[in-house]
């Protein structure tokens, strides 16, 4: 049995990094938007590990399948690893890429010390709750002003000195090599083979797995 693997994000940008990455494997990738609008999960943790987690659990335990989430973010050095786990939210909870730049550009004015890095952490879990996590993380620099017209979030402004590009700048395969979220997905395209062992054993372990409609109003379930 070649199992299947739901990406726990609503994030276009984010999907299609996730299958471009993962469509060379020999699991079977599907995205929310095959089953249908889910509840979201709340990611009020402390850590990008935490929030990983309760996305992928989240959605594993709905849709009774494997599901695969990251939590990622920019952390400046002068700013105490701001704005971390809030970088998708840190100029207010409706706040645009371009809100977030600027605010992130104010937040550094007169500040010389523009070292940062993005952190990426991976969560496979299974809808009993066993997971299993993957992190890793890309060092670069915020510019003054924005370049580039490619990714999302903080790419314009982080700029990645190996290449001397800034995120926004490369290609989506320069980015998926040397990205954290790449690096990272990169990792569970090696350990696939025992990835998929890991969840077919978890899941032979389970009773079949069946979608937990409890947490869906007034039948607003769709698949």
């Amino acid at each position: 049995m070649i199992p299947m693997i739901v990406i726990a994000t609503n994030n276009k940008n984010k999907l299609v990094e996730f299958k471009n990455l993962l469509q060379e494997t020999s699991i079977e990738v599907k995205s929310l938007a095959d089953f249908g609008p889910i509840p979201e999960a709340i990611e009020d943790g402390n850590t990008f590990d935490e929030n990983a987690y309760k996305k992928a659990h989240h959605t594993a335990k709905i849709l009774g399948l494997p599901a695969i989430a990251d939590d990622s973010g920019l952390c400046v050095d002068a700013l105490e690893g701001a704005p971390g786990v809030y970088s998708s939210r840190y100029a207010g909870e409706n706040a645009t890429d371009a809100d977030n730049c600027k605010k992130l550009l104010e937040e550094l004015s007169g500040k010389s010390d523009r070292k940062a890095h993005f952190s990426c952490v991976l969560s496979i879990a299974v809808p009993s709750g066993p997971a299993l996590t993957y992190e890793s993380r890309c060092d670069g620099i915020i510019l003054k002003e924005p370049r580039g017209t490619s990714g999302f979030g903080y790419d314009p402004l982080f700029y990645f000195e190996e290449l001397g590009k800034t995120f926004a700048e490369l290609s989506m395969d320069e980015k998926n090599r040397v990205s954290h979220r790449g690096k990272a997905l990169a990792e569970v395209k090696k350990e696939m083979p025992l990835i998929i062992k890991w969840l077919e054993q978890r899941l032979s372990e389970e009773k079949p797995p069946k979608p937990d409609h409890s947490m869906f109003k007034d039948n607003d379930w769709s698949n």
